[in-house]
C-alpha cells in the first residue's frame, strides 16, 4: 500500500472472505508524524482481459485517540465479480478501460464510514445471511467510492496486466521495490532483479510500471537522487563522496542524473 508512505507500519492484519468474488482485509497501521491526517480512500483497477477486471479499494480511517494510528479496510473484487455485468455497462464508466491500469484517491464520505462500521460488526446471523449482508455493504462501498471520485482518473499507460489479478504476482512487485530500496547504492539490472523475485522480465517491467507508476530505472533514480539530496543537505557530504556512496560510475554521471531530476547541479544544492 504505497499510498500510506514508505514509513507506514502494519501492526496487525486480518483477512476475511465475504464471498467467492469479494475478499476483505483489515489492517491496523501506524503512520509517522504528529499531525492528524484526513481519512482517505484509494481505488486501484487492474485490467485482466477484454472487459475483465480486478478492482481493489482501500479506506483509511484514523483513531480518535491517536493522530497516527489508523485502520485500513481493504476490499478486493475479483474478475468473476464483473462477469455478471454486460461489457458495455462497464465500459460506459470512465475507470473501466481494457488497456489501462487506474489509480485514484478519493474522499471517504460519512455514508462510507457507516458502511465500514457495519462491515466490521459481529453478528448472530447464519453464515449465509451474514455473507449476504456483508456483500451488500461491500457493493455499496464500491458504489460510493465511484460516486465520490470527483477528479479525473489518472491511468498508467501500460498494456493490460492480467497476471496482476493474483496477489502472489503483486507481492513479487512489492518484493522488487524492497530490494531496490535496500540496494540503492548498487542498482540491479532488470535481469538480476527478475531472478531475485522469480518473475519473467517482461512481466516484471509491465507489472512494476502498473503498480508503482514508474519504470524500474525511474524508481531507482528517484530513490538515489532523494538520498543524494539528504546526504548533501543534511549530512554535508561532498559531491564526490555522494557519487561514490550511491554507486555512480563518475561525478559527471551523477551530476547529469541529479540535474535531470532536480533541475540543478549537486554543487548548487550544497551551496
Amino acid at each position: 500500500m504505497r499510498f500510506l508512505g514508505e514509513e507506514a507500519r502494519i501492526v496487525n492484519s486480518e483477512a476475511q472472505t465475504i464471498s467467492n468474488v469479494i475478499e476483505a482485509e483489515w489492517l491496523e497501521v501506524c503512520l509517522p508524524g504528529d499531525d492528524r491526517q484526513e481519512d482517505m480512500g484509494m481505488l486501484y483497477l487492474f485490467p485482466i482481459d477484454s472487459a475483465r477486471f480486478c478492482l481493489q479499494i482501500y479506506f483509511l480511517q484514523f483513531s480518535e485517540a491517536s493522530a497516527t494510528d489508523g485502520l485500513v479496510c481493504s476490499l478486493r473484487f475479483l474478475p468473476s465479480f464483473f462477469d455478471q455485468y454486460p461489457p458495455e455497462t462497464l465500459m460506459a464508466n470512465q475507470p473501466f478501460r481494457f488497456d489501462q491500469t487506474t489509480e485514484i484517491q478519493f474522499s471517504v464520505c460519512a455514508q462510507s464510514r457507516t458502511l465500514i462500521g457495519q462491515l466490521q460488526q459481529s453478528s448472530t446471523l447464519t453464515p449465509f445471511i451474514r455473507s449476504l449482508q456483508q456483500s451488500e455493504c461491500a457493493m455499496h462501498l464500491l458504489r460510493r467510492a465511484l460516486e465520490c471520485i470527483t477528479v479525473p482518473f489518472t491511468a498508467c499507460q501500460v498494456p493490460a496486466c492480467r497476471f496482476l489479478a493474483y496477489e502472489t504476482e503483486r507481492e513479487k512487485i512489492r518484493e522488487a521495490c524492497a530490494i531496490i530500496e535496500q540496494q540503492i547504492d548498487q542498482p540491479l539490472t532488470i535481469r538480476e532483479l527478475s531472478r531475485r523475485v522469480a518473475m519473467n522480465e517482461c512481466y516484471l517491467k509491465k507489472g512494476f510500471k502498473a503498480l508503482v507508476g514508474k519504470t524500474i530505472h525511474e524508481y531507482q533514480q528517484h530513490l538515489r537522487i532523494n538520498k543524494a539530496k539528504e546526504l548533501l543537505q543534511q549530512q554535508g557530504c561532498s559531491v564526490t563522496d555522494v557519487a561514490n556512496t550511491l554507486g555512480f560510475s563518475s561525478i559527471s554521471h551523477f551530476s547529469t542524473a541529479f540535474k535531470r531530476v532536480t533541475g540543478m547541479k549537486p554543487c548548487e544544492l550544497l551551496a
